[in-house]
């Protein structure tokens, strides 16, 4: 177990910061399913930005859907206009890029955005596909032994959880 701690709740007051300047008029906000989702409702109550953000879920355009299936991976919800739009994509973290992937496969499903930036709150490196944030509140490594996840109590405080995942006896050969 590493010694990691992360303040979820200041990270998200540098992600606020951090976005701040990209929120013109316009700018649609799109959080991932669902700590990303999580993150962008509370970045529109507190940008003051007008309507409802988007949902969206990557579960439909994973390459690994035969393993994990539609889990509660949540339903994509854009209550807004695709085609033209500003989108602000928001995620708790950043890992293989392959969640990130899907998404943007999932947006065009739903038209032809005139741009789309990438926020998250961390970015723990790992990269599988060439993708990369355009703001990251912090940026951390881990090993591919340990996860990262956002969790959200009651009261709306976040937290993030690190678990250490088990080697599978066959995986150390």
């Amino acid at each position: 177990m590493s010694d990691l701690t992360l303040d979820a709740q200041a990270l998200y007051a540098d992600l606020l910061s951090g976005v701040r300047p990209w929120c013109r008029d316009g700018t649609r906000l799109v959080g991932i399913t669902s700590g990303g989702a999580w993150l962008a409702q509370r970045l529109q109550a507190d940008l003051g930005l007008p309507g409802a953000c988007g949902v969206i879920s990557s579960a439909m355009h994973r390459d690994d859907f035969a393993q994990r299936g539609l889990g509660g991976g949540g339903r994509t919800q854009l209550p807004f206009e695709i085609n033209g739009a500003h989108l602000l994509v928001v995620d708790d973290v950043l890992y293989t890029g392959r969640t990130l992937r899907a998404v943007l496969n999932e947006l065009f499903d739903y038209g032809r955005p005139a741009s789309v930036k990438l926020a998250v709150l961390v970015d723990r490196g790992g990269r599988e596909l060439p993708i990369q944030a355009d703001f990251a509140a912090a940026r951390v490594r881990l090993p591919a032994t340990q996860s990262l996840a956002l969790a959200q109590a009651e009261d709306g405080s976040l937290r993030f959880d690190l678990k250490t995942k088990a080697l599978r006896p066959d995986a150390a050969a």
